[in-house]
């Protein structure tokens, strides 16, 4: 119903308004006879004033379009639009005071008086009506992200009102004032800051809006420390200097986004002819449940595949992408398919290939953390060797159209068994591919994925709503580092190029400092780094040293 309401064009908007203010006037007043004299059908006081029926009808509609209430829009209509609903409400009820006395009619003068009351009354209260109803059904249609506003202050409220739009709804606020506990600003209760623990865990709030834009540097820090300890996310507005200089509050509520830490601009891959090779296909995606799976089942569905199999080892990582993409799929008419299973499993791969028809094999499952394979070094080589090697000869055996394996860049002279289990996967697939009469083999190598599971974000994130200090292994660190969605395009560009064997490596331009991603997060979080030049810094940076397998 909102979709369809927020799609009608803007004049059918202005003629539905319209005519619910000149059907207002007859309607108000018949009933001001009625409300006078008693009875539902006052015959004989309507038959002496039938003039007034026309003339009013037709004066609001004027009157209504001056003051511009069919303009106001109905998800904002607050304070001033009221204010406008009782002008036209007054307006009229002093012309029908003078028609009364102009034409001589023998109307009770409570009559008019009456009128202007049932007017503001209905003008005001349909509004307010079909803003509540409008609000329960975007309500109802967008899944949105309970979160608590720490300030109920002017900021505050006003970030309320922006977010009713959006996909975060506002449940509550959050005040240090005591004089407000208990009241309700844009319809939000205010409590004390001691319940709020008690308030995320019975309301399942997942975020904490930070809404003291005049508060001093050291209060947002101390707040932000004691928040941080509920273990969920907070966001804080900036000061009103930079608010005042922002396009609005919600454009200000924002963590540090990955690729803000690269140091270079986003790569784009957005390259025409690449959407031809997926649209229509059933395609499997190994790993779909991880973080590069999950980045890779969400773009393929953009494309408009036939179908979808969601090839995934771990119940809940199948479960999780599962649940957030079966509504897009079914909105996109594609057919989605979550299978539990493993890739080394030499029988469960081939019938799984065979039952869905299977035509292009994106492989994402692999054990990645290094300092974790390098000590489980059987199962590491197990899973990334093995699980490719029985993907790739199903492949091969079953005439699969493509097959494109995600590599890292760790395969390069490899100095750990993670590196070194995906060298020998590569291999293994270039062999492959060179008895593969069918089969398009390709592999695509990266490096880090900034926000990826194991990744250093998600831990410095961590450690900095800890209070810190954040944990570096070397000052002199450094990796080739590149987003999510860029590694995913870079495999799905990959894949619609391939020749067969083929090896591509994106161009991710310099090396990151590890310790300069650490610096730039601390920054972007609000505090400062604590060094020897800055002892009175907020938060430090330690150096463990490099483990096992780090180059």
């Amino acid at each position: 119903m909102y979709k369809l309401l927020e799609t009608l064009p803007r004049s059918v908007k202005f003629f539905i308004l319209l005519s619910v203010d000149s059907l207002l006037a007859p309607a108000c007043l018949y009933l001001a006879f009625a409300l006078r004299y008693g009875t539902a059908v006052p015959i004989d006081a309507l038959q002496q004033s039938t003039l007034m029926f026309p003339l009013l009808t037709g004066l609001g509609i004027g009157i209504s379009c001056a003051f511009g209430l069919p303009k106001i829009s109905i998800s904002t209509y607050e304070l001033r639009g009221v204010y406008k609903s009782g002008l036209f409400a007054m307006t009229l009820t002093f012309l029908a005071i003078g028609m009364s006395y102009l034409f001589k009619l023998d109307t009770p003068r409570s009559v008019p008086l009456i009128f202007g009351t049932l007017l503001f009354l209905g003008s005001a209260g349909a509004r307010i009506l079909a803003h509540a109803i409008l609000q329960m059904s975007y309500d109802r249609c967008t899944p949105r992200k309970p979160v608590a506003i720490y300030g109920a202050g002017s900021a505050g409220t006003q970030l309320a009102i922006a977010l009713r739009r959006s996909n975060i709804k506002p449940l509550l606020f959050v005040d240090n004032n005591k004089k407000l506990h208990g009241m309700e600003f844009a319809g939000l209760p205010v409590h004390a800051p001691d319940k709020l623990a008690e308030l995320v865990a019975a309301k399942k709030i997942e975020s904490v809006l930070l809404a003291i834009p005049s508060a001093q540097t050291d209060l947002r820090k101390i707040l932000i420390r004691s928040l941080g300890k509920l273990n969920i996310d907070v966001l804080a507005l900036p000061s009103y200097d930079e608010i005042i200089s922002s396009k609005n509050l919600i454009d200000s509520l924002r963590h540090v986004e990955p690729d803000e830490l690269l140091g270079r601009d986003k790569v784009d891959l957005d390259i025409p002819g690449v959407r031809d090779v997926y649209k229509g296909r059933s395609i499997l995606v190994s790993g779909a449940g991880g973080s590069i799976g999950s980045e890779l089942c969400r773009q393929i569905l953009g494309y408009h595949c036939r179908k979808l199999v969601l090839f995934e080892q771990s119940e809940f990582a199948l479960y999780s992408i599962e649940r957030e993409l079966r509504p897009l799929a079914e909105a996109l008419g594609i057919e989605l398919v979550p299978v539990i299973g493993s890739a080394c499993d030499t029988l469960r791969v081939p019938l799984v290939l065979r039952d869905h028809a299977v035509q292009i094999i994106v492989h994402a499952a692999a054990y990645k953390h290094v300092p974790l394979v390098e000590s489980n070094e059987l199962e590491g080589l197990r899973n990334n060797v093995i699980g490719t090697k029985v993907l790739a000869d199903a492949a091969d055996k079953l005439g699969i159209e493509r097959f494109i394996m995600i590599s890292t860049d760790k395969a390069v002279r490899p100095t750990n068994i993670m590196g070194a289990s995906k060298r020998l996967a590569e291999q293994v697939v270039q062999d492959v591919d060179s008895r593969s009469p069918k089969t398009l083999f390709s592999m695509v190598r990266f490096g880090n994925v900034l926000g990826s599971s194991g990744s250093v974000i998600p831990l410095f994130r961590e450690q900095i709503a800890k209070g810190g200090p954040i944990t570096v292994t070397h000052p002199d660190v450094t990796r080739y580092f590149m987003t999510i969605p860029e590694a995913v395009r870079l495999v799905l560009l990959a894949g619609s190029i391939a020749q067969g064997g083929d090896v591509l490596v994106l161009d991710m331009g310099a090396p990151v400092a590890i310790r300069d991603i650490a610096r730039r997060m601390i920054e972007g979080a609000g505090f400062t780094l604590r060094d020897d030049t800055t002892p009175d810094g907020d938060i430090a940076i330690t150096y463990t040293g490099l483990r096992p397998g780090e180059k």
